[in-house]
């Protein structure tokens, strides 16, 4: 991972809380206080010239992100162009199979969530564009990480290791490379409930010209919702030239 020559500490302590407002939902003073290991005095400042700005907001003793963000977010996916090749596939996807289609792109060895699209049917689920997650507990993930050298990856598991989300996650690197081995000799990956309890999941990569995954999508849907012969044997052969079609528009368009 890249790293500044020269950080500068008011900066990292204003995107500290800022990560710390999104992970608890929005927060007390005394909560971010305690979860960025700062000096109360220091993040009311930090905090009261972001209220001023309006990229925060307080409501009552609760501070939380403020809406100025989803400019610098919006104007951050349309410079994606992965974003615009994606999306109408994303859609596409999602209507076909009436479950939830994502794209996910790695960026500092976490998963980011570009686009989202449901059928008709399907439930709503903790994911939204903008929200980070690890990659070793995701079919995305997976995808993403499985088409990248082995060194990468692990330079990804140093960095932010492999936590358990549920009793399925894979948290064991041998483990993880032994199904990294099988999703490239399948080119997919499943996830059995593994960042989410009950919940199924088939990702594929979307790749450069030199095969390096640049970002991966997928089908998401309720265990109890999706037949077994559906979800081994068609969804991946759909999620595959959902992917396949974003390359060829992405590498060569």
């Amino acid at each position: 991972m890249a790293e500044a020559k020269n950080p500068v500490q008011a900066v990292d302590r204003t995107f500290d809380i800022l990560e710390i407002i999104q992970e608890l939902n929005g927060a007390r003073l005394c909560e971010i206080a305690d979860r960025a290991d700062i000096g109360m005095s220091a993040v009311h400042n930090h905090l009261a010239t972001m209220v001023d700005r309006g990229y925060v907001v307080r409501r009552g003793e609760v501070y939380d992100i403020g809406l100025p963000f989803l400019g610098l977010g919006s104007y951050a996916r349309n410079q994606t162009r992965i974003y615009d090749t994606g999306r109408p596939e994303i859609e596409r996807l999602a209507a076909e199979t009436d479950k939830l289609a994502s794209l996910v792109v790695e960026k500092q060895g976490l998963g980011i969530y570009v686009y989202q699209a449901s059928g008709e049917t399907e439930v709503e689920l903790d994911t939204h564009p903008g929200k980070q997650v690890h990659l070793h507990c995701t079919a995305l993930g997976k995808a993403l990480l499985a088409f990248r050298p082995d060194d990468e990856i692990h330079t990804i598991l140093d960095e932010h290791g492999l936590p358990a989300m549920t009793n399925q996650t894979i948290t064991d690197r041998t483990e993880l490379f032994e199904e990294v081995d099988r999703i490239r000799e399948r080119q997919y990956a499943v996830d059995r409930g593994e960042r989410l309890n009950g919940l199924r999941c088939i990702g594929a990569p979307v790749t450069d010209g030199d095969g390096r995954s640049i970002a991966a999508i997928s089908v998401t849907c309720p265990s109890h919702r999706i037949d077994d012969g559906f979800f081994h044997e068609e969804l991946p052969e759909l999620v595959l030239g959902s992917a396949n079609m974003i390359e060829i528009k992405n590498n060569y368009a």
